[in-house]
């Protein structure tokens, strides 16, 4: 069977920024600084040209994002149980085939993330595709981790993923396990080492402007 590539028109970008900021001592995380501009729009910026439209998700200071120019989208549910909560937002909101979401504390993230997940999806027929970054362990070995809210998924897993909340289930990967998923290394020769930082509290921003 022929893979069908995804282009990038076909993907909304969802910027995830709907968390409480608990490490980071209950601010909006999304709207700190990081080199001299809110943390979000860093990343929002990264995303635009990877993907064919943009929308956020954030439960606070609404205008604030909505003044980066792009859709904002609260959750559905109340008391901020988690990424799948801005997932089942962005699918509900979503009007391309593909969804791709990314947190807003993550501002390096590679800028081939799209196209990336996008060509393994289509090369495996897969519905949903996560990115895998090495990670060193204290053993000195290096593991790929994967990093679940890096994620491209079909339009189509709203019904799925909302049935799975409505459930009690807040796991990302308990729910992707439910479906044809894949991998994505970024361990190739040239990928940043430090891609997948992100900043919980406003000690470890702070390191990462230094970086």
């Amino acid at each position: 069977m022929t893979a069908h590539a995804i282009a990038p028109a076909d993907i909304t970008g969802l910027l995830l920024a709907g968390g409480r900021g608990s490490r980071m001592g209950g601010v909006d995380k999304g709207l700190q600084p990081f080199n001299g501009e809110p943390l979000a729009l860093h990343a929002l910026r990264r995303l635009r040209p990877q993907v064919g439209a943009l929308m956020v998700n954030a439960n606070r200071n609404l205008p604030d994002y909505e003044a980066f120019g792009v859709p904002v989208w609260p959750d559905s549910l109340a008391d901020y149980p988690g990424p799948l909560a801005g997932f089942l937002s962005g699918l509900s909101h979503c009007a391309t085939p593909w969804l791709l979401t990314v947190p807003c504390d993550t501002p390096l993230f590679p800028r081939d993330l799209a196209s990336r997940l996008a060509r393994a999806a289509a090369s495996e027929n897969a519905e949903i595709a996560i990115a895998a970054a090495p990670e060193a362990s204290s053993d000195s070995s290096v593991t790929l981790r994967p990093q679940p809210v890096f994620c491209l998924l079909r339009a189509g897993l709203h019904d799925s993923l909302r049935r799975y909340i409505e459930a009690g289930g807040r796991k990302v990967q308990a729910w992707t396990a439910q479906h044809r998923t894949v991998r994505v290394p970024f361990d190739r020769p040239g990928d940043a080492p430090d891609a997948f930082i992100n900043a919980n509290t406003l000690a470890e921003l702070h390191a990462l402007e230094n970086r």
